[in-house]
């Protein structure tokens, strides 16, 4: 019987295990590391978070991206150099080598309460009985496609997650669905390996996030535009200050203020990149195989267009939901109070079950836009790692 299991290995769980690791806790940790950062974002990527808010969260202020920088002479600032994913990725395969070494590269295929709490059962067939259970998923299991592509053939349409490698569609034409970071990084990086791109999307023009301009830092934009972990201004920097507050607002509210803010928006650096035919403000009518590939017929401002295409990616971004949990026993899942199939959380991230906590996209509609980004891992790591220290030094004391 251990006290703590933490499924997911992304940002979230790494970040929280190595805090519970740093002040001795019982704890074992599940999952492949990294896993969408290794193995689904676009080779060539530069991420859109700040330098300042790449870092995986531990106690050693020695264990920031900054600081791996600058013991490698990699070039590096918190705003004006954007981080490129093959260094994130070496970054965060150090963080948790050194900061989460025992971490048990297994998958979860089964969650279900317990007599003491709950009993997880691995991939190896071994079962784990623990007292309390983090959830910190990330992104993987919540690919979001159009109905419109629903039932068509991967070879003919796929998630923007399912692309890492986009070298396979030079020569081709391609069609990337989006106008976000996702949409705009993959058509860009496309076009460079020699696909032929177009790229459509609903919304009526593509908002880049604004450069930093050093020269532009005084008191006065400091208090007018504040600069935040989720982007510039008052609004995300409430969200990234003051997540619990977020929490008590009226649950109408904070879920407009979760699906609204920060929309689709690519990074500074992507500005004036794409080549790609575009066809912004248009609605898909209908989309069908043909022989050599695949039409779509699109409804915009200046009437229908019908675009060919080998292949369509679908760069729709992702939605949480806690049914698509396939380890998730459904008798368990159905315990769980939720609202937009995402769970009702506490100010520790505990669900109404009592020992199931959860953190990272799945909290998003609780704790707000924060949780959607992995600067969020630094605000609920320390948080949710005291919580369970101190609930387990009661458990023993009662013992």
């Amino acid at each position: 019987m251990i006290s703590t299991a933490i499924i997911g290995a992304g940002p979230y769980g790494l970040s929280l295990a190595a805090h519970l690791h740093a002040v001795g806790a019982s704890f074992r940790i599940f999952g492949a590391p990294l896993t969408t950062w290794r193995a689904h974002m676009p080779k060539g990527m530069l991420l859109k978070s700040d330098g300042f808010a790449s870092n995986l969260s531990s106690p050693d202020p020695e264990s920031t991206l900054k600081a791996w920088c600058a013991a490698r002479a990699v070039a590096y600032d918190d705003t004006l150099i954007p981080v490129p994913l093959a260094v994130f990725t070496e970054y965060a395969g150090w963080f948790q080598q050194k900061y989460v070494p025992m971490l048990e590269d297994r998958q979860v295929v089964s969650l279900a309460r317990g007599p003491r709490g709950f009993v997880l059962r691995l991939d190896n067939d071994e079962q784990v009985d623990a007292a309390r259970v983090v959830l910190a998923v990330g992104i993987s299991w919540f690919k979001h496609m159009p109905d419109e592509l629903a039932g068509l053939p991967q070879a003919l349409a796929s998630h923007a997650y399912d692309n890492p490698d986009l070298s396979r569609f030079a020569g081709r034409k391609l069609l990337i669905l989006g106008a976000g970071s996702s949409a705009v990084d993959m058509a860009v990086l496309a076009q460079e390996g020699g696909a032929d791109v177009t790229l459509l999307a609903r919304a009526p023009e593509i908002h880049y996030h604004t450069a930093p301009d050093p020269d532009a830092i005084s008191w006065l934009n400091a208090i007018a535009h504040p600069s935040s972990g989720i982007g510039p201004g008052w609004r995300s920097f409430l969200c990234a200050r003051a997540p619990r507050l977020f929490r008590r607002m009226p649950q109408p509210l904070r879920l407009r203020a979760t699906k609204r803010h920060l929309g689709p928006a690519p990074g500074w650096f992507m500005r004036g990149k794409l080549a790609a035919k575009t066809f912004l403000g248009h609605e898909i009518m209908d989309v069908r195989p043909q022989r050599d590939g695949i039409l779509l017929t699109a409804k915009g401002p200046d009437g229908a267009v019908r675009i060919a295409a080998d292949h369509i990616i679908a760069a729709t971004g992702y939605r949480p939901d806690l049914r698509r949990l396939p380890f998730l026993e459904s008798a368990l899942r159905e315990q769980i109070a939720h609202v937009q199939n995402t769970p009702h959380l506490s100010d520790h991230f505990e669900t109404s079950v009592p020992g199931l906590h959860v953190t990272g996209p799945l909290a998003a509609n609780a704790f707000g836009p924060l949780m959607r980004f992995m600067v969020g891992a630094e605000y609920a790591a320390p948080r949710l790692a005291a919580h369970l220290m101190k609930t387990a030094a009661k458990v023993r004391a009662v013992a």
